[in-house]
């Protein structure tokens, strides 16, 4: 079992960045595969960016590919979404979620079995 936190939401105008940080505890990150979701007022939880747990390959969202970035760090048990060229459309409460079941279909929230309680992004125009 594994608990995650999330960290580093807030205001930022458009065109700003951000850094966001998924802690786990519990068990390694490596262990599993690690995705962040978000969720827009009225929307339903979107896929954004997830790392495979083996070779730490990435997946992006269209939405965010050039912009976001996901990336892991075993050291410190820690999976981080940077954030560039925010856009007022990427406002949302941000989730990190992780899975262990043996599948690439990680933009499918119903594999996650972990998942943190958020944090809130909002890119002003």
């Amino acid at each position: 079992q594994v608990q995650l936190v999330e960290s580093g939401g807030g205001l930022v105008q458009a065109g700003g960045s951000l850094r966001l940080s998924c802690a786990a505890s519990g068990r390694t990150v490596s262990s599993y595969v690690m995705g962040w979701f978000r969720q827009a007022p009225g929307k339903e939880r979107e896929f954004v960016a997830a790392i495979s747990r083996s070779d730490g390959r990435t997946y992006s969202a269209d939405s965010v590919k050039g912009r976001f970035t996901i990336s892991r760090d075993n050291a410190k048990n820690t999976v981080f979404l940077q954030m560039n060229s925010l856009k007022p459309e990427d406002t949302a409460v941000y989730y990190c979620a992780a899975y262990s079941k043996v599948t690439y279909s990680f933009y499918r929230t119903d594999l996650y079995d972990y998942w943190g309680q958020g944090t809130q992004v909002t890119a002003s125009s």
